[in-house]
C-alpha cells in the first residue's frame, strides 16, 4: 500500500514528521510537500513558471521531494510523476491550527486533499486546532485509524476533512461526523510604515463562531473537544437551486433556453 504524505507549512514541518511516523508503520510513505510554507494558497496550482523539484534530506535521509509550488501542485506531480506507481490515498496535514467553515475554502492543506479527490484519489486532510507549539500525537494516532476506516470504506471523489483538538488523548470527548459550519476568520489588518515611508498591512484577526451557529457544525463539535470528520467535495454548484433560477432567469431574459442559429448555418 501506498500512501502520499503532504502539507501546507512545509516539508520540514512538525506534524508532516508525526504523520509520516505513524502512517509508515502500515503502508510505504511518500513525502511530496511544498519546500517552503504555503498556508491559506486555497486551490492554487502553478501555471506560469515551472515547478522545481528537489529530494530534500533530514539528518542526511532522504525525507521526501520538496516542490516550490502549492500543495495542490504537490498532489498533481506526486501522484502523475513521483509515486512510481499507483497511490492508494493521499494524507494531507497535520495542520497547525483547525480548518472549519468558510475556512476550509482558504485552507492549502484541506484543498491537497480534495485535488487527490479530483484525481480519483482517496483522500484526507487532518488538522489541529491550535497554532501554538502542539504534540501531534494523538492527531497522528487518529489519522492512522482513519486511514485504515478510509481505505476500507472508499468514498468516490470524495474528501474528508478531519479536526482534532488540541488536548491531551484522553480529553478528547469523543468522534463526529460534523457538516461544514459558518465559521470564519475576522479579518483585522497591521498597518505598518517601512523606512521609505511606504505602508504595508499584516492581515490578521481570530476565526470566530456566529452567535447561531447549528450545534452540528464543524465548528461547534470541535469547540466542545470532539474530534470532527467533514466529507467535502468540489461541486460548488447549488443543485436546489438550479430549477427555480432557470425559471427566472427565462422569464427575465426573453429567448432564454432557445438556440440562436446563424444564416447559413
Amino acid at each position: 500500500m501506498r500512501i502520499l504524505l503532504t502539507n501546507d507549512d512545509g516539508i520540514y514541518a512538525r506534524g508532516l514528521a508525526a504523520l509520516y511516523r505513524e502512517l509508515s508503520q502500515d503502508a510505504e510513505c511518500l513525502i511530496v510537500a511544498p519546500e517552503i510554507e504555503q498556508s491559506a494558497v486555497g486551490h492554487a496550482i502553478t501555471i506560469a513558471r515551472p515547478l522545481m523539484v528537489r529530494k530534500a534530506r533530514k539528518n542526511g535521509n532522504f525525507l521526501g521531494y520538496a516542490v516550490s509550488g502549492t500543495p495542490a501542485d504537490c498532489v498533481k506531480i506526486g501522484i502523475c510523476e513521483l509515486a512510481g506507481g499507483p497511490v492508494d490515498l493521499v494524507v494531507s496535514g497535520i495542520n497547525l491550527g483547525a480548518n472549519v467553515g468558510i475556512n476550509v475554502l482558504y485552507s492549502g492543506t484541506v484543498s491537497a486533499a480534495t485535488e487527490a479527490a479530483i484525481l480519483g484519489v482517496p483522500s484526507m486532510a487532518i488538522s489541529l486546532d491550535t497554532h501554538q507549539e502542539a504534540d501531534f500525537t494523538a492527531a497522528a494516532r487518529f489519522a492512522r485509524k482513519m486511514a485504515v476506516f478510509i481505505l476500507e470504506n472508499p468514498l468516490p471523489h470524495v474528501a474528508l476533512n478531519v479536526n482534532v483538538p488540541a488536548v491531551p488523548e484522553e480529553e478528547i470527548r469523543g468522534v463526529v461526523v460534523a457538516k461544514q459550519g459558518r465559521a470564519r476568520l475576522m479579518e483585522s489588518f497591521d498597518k505598518r510604515v517601512d523606512p521609505r515611508e511606504n505602508a504595508y498591512y499584516w492581515l490578521a484577526g481570530e476565526t470566530e463562531l456566529p452567535a447561531n451557529e447549528d450545534e452540528d457544525s464543524d465548528g461547534s463539535a470541535l469547540r466542545r473537544g470532539m474530534i470532527t470528520i467533514t466529507p467535502i467535495y468540489y461541486d460548488l454548484t447549488r443543485h436546489d437551486l438550479l430549477d427555480g433560477l432557470k425559471e427566472r432567469i427565462k422569464d427575465h431574459f426573453p429567448g432564454f433556453g432557445t438556440a440562436v442559429v446563424q444564416e447559413g448555418e
